[in-house]
């Protein structure tokens, strides 16, 4: 028995000189046989694009759905790589791990999605394999960022190994919702509220509960921020806040479709900056503001309009979803997410909880109501059927029973979330992944090397923002 306890007690060997190599290796390989074996372009980027160009009348390369997506697809690559990435920085001591594990698990999670969503989506059955072009590594990209929406809650808790698994599972789940809610239940949702934000918001939460670590208070001197990690998480902020609209129109139809989209999440983005500057000053005694509000909360405006982007909401309908998501994102910073810590021992580094749960569940409260509510003297006849593709076997589908299915949409997100999160957090906490001690969570030294003159250069202006420590201000 004491034998036993000793073992337990053991100090975890963070050595990962090992594990990871070998598992970039082997998944590095794996994916070169599979892309060998599976991958091939589609017909609009393989050398036949000329001949196909003369069987079907197509006079312009300009037709070629590569100029008409890929500005698109370098917004939303630019948010996934730097926005996300940066956002992350924002510990004093874990910008390298927050930077710098962004970009290995999105560099291989969009491989994988590419793999995993072909073969729900762009499988040619004539010949069994998978065609890519502009609109698949489009998607790939939104499947990587439900993982990294995951891989907030667990910032500075979890190894380099655990992220990589908690990638393959979390890519893997993703491809199956996705191809359920959007082409079982036939819901719409182009800038991704259920199938990433909810999705994703969840999936990490449910895995921050079972890595809970009751001693993570040894780390606490490390939670804080300083004045410039604080500025580079900014960062982020802006680059996301700027390419939102384009996240939210990449995938969304030709025309009016995407271009209402742009519209409407960037006035949902706009109106979230004024309440969750509101609300961060009017919690503080002296009406301060707290850059953790301003870092995150002002960006759920976008998160909430994925799934009504393409819907007639009307302008001042997208500026009311900003409203209330700027005010709701806020209050979860001030007081969920200490509350979901003490009572419900969910470990949120990032608060996904604020940014993307909460508000991808709301926004698909909206697609709901939304879809439900429309009608041919908003839409037109043709509007109608364009906006919810009403047609084949749909075409007698009543916007009613679509908005049904927008619900039941979200409720698949909900359950692959929870369900997805239960199941590889009881994997990723096998001792066996190379994560850090209670006492040296959040630290880059655990798993970087760094600059030798690190250690001593002097925090000038250095403060925490765990909502815990400033109580007393409130």
């Amino acid at each position: 028995m004491g034998n036993g306890q000793a073992c337990c007690n053991r100090p975890k060997n963070t050595n990962i000189r090992i594990s990871l190599p070998a598992i970039c290796f082997v998944w590095q390989i794996s994916m070169i046989i599979l892309f060998g074996v599976f991958v091939r372009y589609d017909v609009e980027s393989d050398s036949h694009w000329v001949e196909y160009m003369r069987k079907n009348n197509i006079t312009s390369h300009v037709e070629n759905d590569f100029y008409y997506r890929y500005p698109s697809f370098q917004d939303v690559h630019v948010m996934i790589f730097v926005g996300f990435g940066f956002l992350m920085t924002f510990l004093k001591r874990y910008s390298f791990g927050g930077v710098g594990f962004n970009f290995l698990i999105a560099a291989f999670g969009i491989q994988w999605a590419l793999l995993m969503q072909g073969w729900f989506h762009s499988l040619d059955p004539t010949d069994g394999t998978i065609k890519i072009g502009i609109e698949n590594i489009i998607n790939a990209d939104f499947c990587v960022a439900g993982c990294l929406i995951a891989f907030g809650a667990c910032l500075g808790k979890v190894s380099p190994v655990q992220l990589m698994v908690m990638t393959l599972f979390g890519v893997t789940l993703y491809a199956v919702e996705e191809y359920i809610i959007l082409d079982v239940i036939h819901a719409k949702d182009a800038g991704g509220s259920m199938t990433i934000h909810t999705f994703g918001g969840y999936y990490g939460l449910v895995i921050s509960w079972i890595l809970y670590r009751p001693n993570l208070h040894q780390s606490k001197r490390l939670q804080g921020s300083h004045y410039h990690s604080d500025v580079f998480a900014m960062i982020g902020t802006l680059f996301l806040w700027m390419f939102w609209p384009s996240f939210n129109s990449a995938i969304a139809n030709h025309g009016d479709g995407q271009h209402r989209a742009v519209i409407n999440t960037y006035l949902a983005l706009a109106s979230s900056v004024l309440t969750a500057f509101a609300i961060s000053s009017l919690s503080h005694r002296r009406g301060k503001l707290d850059m953790v509000h301003v870092q995150n909360a002002t960006l759920a405006g976008g998160v909430a309009m994925g799934t009504a982007a393409e819907f007639m909401i009307m302008p001042y309908g997208s500026l009311i979803v900003g409203f209330c998501c700027g005010i709701l994102s806020t209050f979860g910073y001030l007081v969920l997410t200490p509350f979901l810590e003490k009572h419900l021992k969910i470990q949120d580094t990032c608060g996904i909880h604020n940014l993307h749960a909460m508000p991808g569940l709301l926004g698909g409260v909206i697609g709901a109501i939304t879809a439900a509510t429309a009608s041919k003297s908003v839409y037109g006849d043709e509007g109608l059927v364009n906006t919810f593709n009403f047609v084949d076997k749909l075409a007698d589908r009543s916007v009613s029973t679509q908005g049904a299915h927008q619900a039941g949409g979200l409720c698949v997100a909900l359950i692959f979330g929870l369900g997805g999160g239960a199941l590889v957090g009881g994997i990723l906490k096998l001792p066996l992944w190379g994560d850090p001690e209670d006492d040296n969570c959040f630290d880059d030294e655990v798993y970087w090397e760094l600059p030798e003159d690190e250690e001593s250069i002097p925090a000038i202006i250095e403060y925490n923002n765990q909502m815990d420590s400033k109580r007393f201000d409130m």
